[in-house]
């Protein structure tokens, strides 16, 4: 961030943050229409009893406090999940920014580093609605999924086309293929262990984790299965799972995405540092 006036900084994260915000409104609808095949742009009304959404009423965070979290026709309450989402998400650009800023070398164009933050601000705002779904439902909707793959690749285009790296560009396009054919092999060895859907986030995934350098794409493919069999251990611990039971595993895949993308090229250099004496 060096060069960046402080009051710009506060500036760029207040303004991620409310755009988190109100992105974080839309995930819920898409969290709870898409599974269900129901349109995005229908008005919103209460799952009880019916009654249209006024705009007020759709304030993120603001109006679910101030409707006491009840609904203001019927009274039933209205879940805590729909403002965390919306926190989580403002939390989640906000988080996203910071990290784009803090790692652009300096000298970067202004506009790739841009473009690059909308990117992954994409990214995280997939990774939010996948996970809930994928945790209410063990689904992941190709209509997510699929139409991900257009947007990430044009928008790291758009990058590469302004900063001239085509290089990560082709990584890029090895890293989708590359763990979209990890996923696939593990799903065709033991295919009740794994998700159609798994696959094809993999590689949604493995296009963004190698985009910013190999390292990053090992730590994020390693980290899924380090969280999930964390998660899953833990289940078995206090009986809440057995052997046999299905755990879905996209959330730990988005997981470990994360972990590759804030932490990869730090711990891989640690890692080979161990081998590598200079």
């Amino acid at each position: 961030m060096t060069g960046i006036a402080p009051a710009t900084l506060v500036a760029y994260f207040v303004f991620a943050g409310l755009l988190g915000l109100v992105v974080g409104s839309f995930l819920n609808v898409v969290i709870s229409r898409v599974p269900a095949g129901i349109s995005l742009v229908r008005q919103s009304q209460c799952p009880h009893c019916e009654a249209p959404v006024k705009p007020w009423q759709n304030v993120p965070v603001v109006s679910w406090i101030a409707l006491r979290a009840k609904c203001a026709s019927c009274g039933e309450r209205i879940s805590v999940r729909y403002p965390l989402v919306e926190l989580a998400t403002a939390g989640a650009f906000v988080a996203v920014v910071a990290w784009a800023l803090n790692t652009a070398t300096p000298g970067s164009n202004e506009w790739s580093v841009g473009v690059l933050i909308v990117a992954y601000l994409y990214f995280a705002a997939m990774s939010i609605a996948l996970t809930m779904i994928d945790l209410d439902t063990h689904r992941l909707p190709n209509a997510i999924v699929l139409p991900s793959y257009a947007i990430g690749g044009i928008l790291l285009t758009v990058v590469s086309l302004l900063s001239g790296d085509w290089g990560a560009l082709v990584r890029a396009s090895i890293g989708m293929a590359g763990l979209y054919a990890f996923y696939f092999v593990l799903r065709s060895v033991r295919p009740d262990g794994m998700g159609g859907g798994d696959v094809k986030l993999a590689g949604v995934i493995g296009m963004y984790l190698a985009y910013l350098g190999w390292g990053v794409l090992a730590v994020g493919a390693f980290a899924a299965f380090l969280w999930g069999g964390i998660f899953g251990i833990g289940l078995l611990l206090v009986g809440r799972a057995g052997r046999k039971s299905a755990i879905p595993f996209g959330p730990w895949m988005i997981a470990g995405a994360w972990t590759g993308i804030f932490t990869g090229e730090a711990l891989a250099r640690w890692y080979l540092g161990l081998f590598v004496t200079v």
